[in-house]
C-alpha cells in the first residue's frame, strides 16, 4: 500500500466564490491530515481544493482530460495528462482511496457513480443527498471525520 491515503475531490469546473472557499477548506483539511489530494486538475472546485491543499503544504495530483500538463491549475504539483477527455473521470476516482463530492453537474455525477461502482467511499459536501451509498457531510470538518473513520 502507498504511504499516504489519497482523497479524490470532485466537483464543478466553474463555481461561485462560496463554493470555491468550501473546496479550499476541504483541500486544506485533507493536506493537514497528511493525505494526498487527487482531482481533475482544472478550475472551480478542483482549483479551490488544490489551492487549500497547497497552502497547507500538501501534495496535489491533477488528472487532466487533455495532453497538455500546462492546462493544470497553478496549485497542481503533479499534473497527469490522459488525452481521454471526460473518460478521465474514472481515473480521478480510481486514484483516490475515498472521494469527496462537492456541487457539480453531469461530470461530477459520473464520478460519484464510478466511485460507487468500484467500491470507493463517497462523502458528499453541499449536495448529492439521496444517492444510495453516498454519505452526506455537513461541513468540511465532518467530511474529514467520515473519511478518517473509513480509512482506519
Amino acid at each position: 500500500r502507498h504511504a499516504a491515503p489519497r482523497i479524490s475531490v470532485v466537483g464543478a469546473g466553474t463555481c461561485a466564490p462560496e463554493l470555491f472557499e468550501l473546496a479550499r477548506q476541504m483541500g486544506a483539511l485533507i493536506a493537514a491530515k497528511g493525505w494526498i489530494l487527487v482531482c481533475g486538475g482544472l478550475g472551480g472546485i478542483m482549483e479551490g481544493a488544490a489551492q487549500g491543499a497547497c497552502e497547507a503544504g500538501g501534495m496535489t495530483v491533477g488528472i487532466l482530460p487533455g495532453t497538455d500538463p500546462g492546462a493544470a491549475n497553478p496549485f497542481i504539483r503533479l499534473p497527469v495528462t490522459t488525452g481521454l477527455g471526460p473518460m478521465r473521470n474514472y481515473l480521478v476516482v480510481l486514484n483516490g482511496d475515498a472521494v469527496v463530492a462537492l456541487e457539480g453537474g453531469a461530470g461530477t455525477l459520473s464520478e460519484i457513480g464510478l466511485a460507487l461502482k468500484i467500491g470507493r467511499k463517497v462523502v458528499a459536501l453541499g449536495g448529492w443527498a439521496g444517492i444510495a451509498g453516498v454519505t452526506v457531510a455537513e461541513t468540511p470538518v465532518h467530511a474529514v471525520e467520515l473519511l478518517q473513520d473509513h480509512l482506519l
